[in-house]
């Protein structure tokens, strides 16, 4: 199993968030936090350690190729300034996100056509009822 990890931090106007990328088997998972004011490193570093398993992942995505060869370091950080500056997050999380909204639409249309459902059959079980005992002393 090969698997790594990755953390974007970013100004999502008005609040600073971070995504959370984790790939293993070719397959990648994202999860969002909020943080609110500007986090420091150790703060996002802590929230890591202590909520990594209560994490909502989104649903595997095939991810990318990605080739792991040694970068310089300026280079590295030119293309980080790069990529905060396009996106803040990559695409591939963003489908990710977006699958796992996906997911939530439907259950709560289900959700709510099933309540409208049994609302429409109580209402019609009364009609059915006030009928009835119009009917019952003649």
């Amino acid at each position: 199993m090969d698997g790594s990890i990755k953390l974007t931090v970013f100004f999502d106007d008005p609040f600073w968030a971070a995504v959370y990328e984790r790939t293993a088997d070719g397959k990648l998972q994202a999860a969002r936090v909020v943080f609110g004011a500007e986090p420091k490193d150790s703060d996002v570093y802590d929230f890591f350690l202590q909520n990594w398993n209560r994490l909502r992942f989104s649903p595997r995505v095939t991810a990318g190729r990605q080739e792991k060869t040694k970068v310089n370091p300026k280079r590295m950080q030119r293309q980080i300034q790069r990529q905060v500056a396009d996106s803040g997050a990559g695409t591939k999380a963003q489908q990710a996100f977006k699958l796992l909204q996906e997911q939530g639409k439907q259950k709560r249309k289900e959700k709510t056509r099933a309540i409208k459902e049994a609302e429409e059959q109580r209402k019609f079980e009364l009609r059915q009822q006030k009928r009835k005992e119009k009917h019952r002393g003649r």
